[in-house]
């Protein structure tokens, strides 16, 4: 266990608190919609809001990266249990492997169409993010059938880090211990842990099928493999309290992982499924945390982890040193790399174009038969388009850096929506020098809205009505 640096609890909700008067302003500016209700700026545009593409539209006139590198995601959608925050369709519960057989079969078949589609014979891989659902919710003979063949068709020779999502009750036992030596077998070095809390009660709220002891355990299993690790938490769940909250993080930080991260609750869905916490809210059966005393837990994290040596690499994710992050994040969403995804919902973000795999199973199964990508939705950017994609998804994550900017867009940054970058920079939220534009702490925190004013009005999350009118209102051109 590590040795921690304890803060006065009174002090971290005085600090907060004090933090919640920049967050009333900036409603007051139009900055912030009225409602405080919170849409992750994860991809631009929104993933909802893509319209539907075919395989031939979307590969017209792509040409692959001059390295020839991409980065990796395959997605497995399968789970022992519906957690009641998640807005993913999955396939639930034990009994399934026939289910996953044929799952595991289109998987691979999507993945020889696709390398047909980019006249390729194997993937040359920059890093690689293995998801779902719980990609290790395979038997320990299905995981290996699975990484066999994908190794075959993706080239590693050039992975820098090859990660996978997982859920602790899958690390446990001797199939745990199996799991974790299969995946260490094939290359897989890094291992993001869904532990969602560390208290009983709220995991039992968000009806996690792990206890604490079992979350401790598959860290601890983790580590005898020599993975590093990144563990996940939620904050702002139905039933929590900023002393719960503290005292998940306190624990956290003496786990001696590698990196920490926080979600804060989305309780209307960002993509196709809503998760059913929507409902458990709505017939108050736990109480429910208001914008402000969930901005709380998030400025109290933040201090509490920077005190104790953390830093903010990609926004949300704190490491213990500043080598250790997501390559997949900072490559898809900072660098701006070239990304295929493979699986049910798996996106493909691509330099000037975006493509997204169907959300139906039975759809994936028809269309992977019939020799065509899953594709269900998605987009070939316009210059306007582009030059909006360029700055949103490196300013929420890091920073945008000029040079990059320019040789993503064909634009400098410094001629492009001006006024907005001018109002940001007189509020407080941004600062620039010669060679990036970055957010300042106050921005870095609403990071997700900074981004927002340089969303199309055709794709800003909320209404227009919703917001004052102000000279943050982004609506404004």
């Amino acid at each position: 266990m590590a040795e921690i640096k304890k803060l006065d609890r009174a002090e971290l909700k005085a600090n907060a608190q004090s933090f919640i008067e920049e967050y009333r302003k900036l409603k007051e500016i139009g900055f912030i919609n009225q409602t405080g209700d919170f849409f992750p700026s994860v991809h631009y545009p929104p993933i909802t809001m893509y319209q539907p593409i075919t395989q031939e539209e979307l590969f017209q006139s792509y040409r692959i990266p001059d390295d020839g590198l991409f980065d990796i995601y395959a997605h497995i959608p399968f789970c022992a249990g519906r957690c009641l925050f998640c807005h993913y369709p999955v396939q639930l519960g034990p009994g399934q492997d026939s289910e996953k057989d044929r799952y595991l079969d289109a998987l691979e078949k999507e993945m020889d169409i696709y390398m047909g589609v980019l006249g390729l014979d194997q993937i040359k891989a920059r890093s690689i993010l293995v998801g779902g659902g719980t990609p290790t919710y395979l038997t320990p003979a299905q995981l290996r059938r699975f990484l066999d063949y994908f190794v075959k068709r993706i080239d590693l020779s050039k992975v820098t880090q090859f990660n996978y999502d997982v859920d602790p009750n899958t690390l446990l036992g001797p199939e745990g211990e199996e799991r974790l030596r299969i995946m260490r077998d094939y290359g897989v070095d890094r291992l993001t842990i869904g532990v969602q809390a560390l208290n009983d009660r709220t995991l039992g709220y968000m009806n996690r099928h792990h206890s604490v002891r079992e979350a401790l355990d598959s860290i601890e299993a983790s580590k005898k493999f020599g993975y590093k690790l990144n563990i996940e938490f939620i904050f702002g769940y139905p039933g929590q309290t900023i002393d719960s909250w503290i005292d998940d993080i306190e624990m956290a930080m003496t786990l001696d992982v590698d990196e920490i991260q926080m979600y804060r609750l989305k309780v209307e869905a960002y993509g196709d499924y809503q998760g059913p916490v929507k409902n458990i809210i709505e017939k108050n059966t736990l109480r429910v945390l208001g914008d402000e005393e969930t901005l709380m837990m998030k400025r109290i994290a933040i201090d509490m982890l920077k005190e104790n040596g953390f830093t903010e690499n990609i926004r949300r994710v704190f490491s213990r040193t500043k080598k250790d992050f997501s390559h997949y994040a900072w490559n898809q969403c900072c660098m701006l790399y070239d990304e295929l995804g493979f699986g049910l919902t798996a996106f493909s973000s691509l330099r000037d174009r975006f493509g997204l795999n169907t959300q139906s199973f039975e759809e994936y199964y028809a269309l992977i038969e019939a020799g065509k990508l899953p594709l269900n939705r998605g987009l070939v950017r316009s210059e306007e388009q582009q030059e909006r994609w360029g700055i949103i998804l490196p300013l929420k994550n890091s920073y945008v850096q000029k040079k990059l900017y320019r040789e993503r867009t064909g634009e400098s940054v410094d001629s492009v929506f001006t006024e907005k970058m001018a109002r940001l920079k007189e509020h407080g939220l941004v600062v620039e020098d010669g060679q990036r534009i970055s957010p300042t702490p106050l921005g870095a925190f609403f990071a997700d809205e900074i981004v927002q004013q340089f969303h199309s009005p055709d794709y800003i999350p909320f209404a227009r009505e919703e917001y004052k009118e102000g000279p943050l209102n982004p609506y404004l051109p």
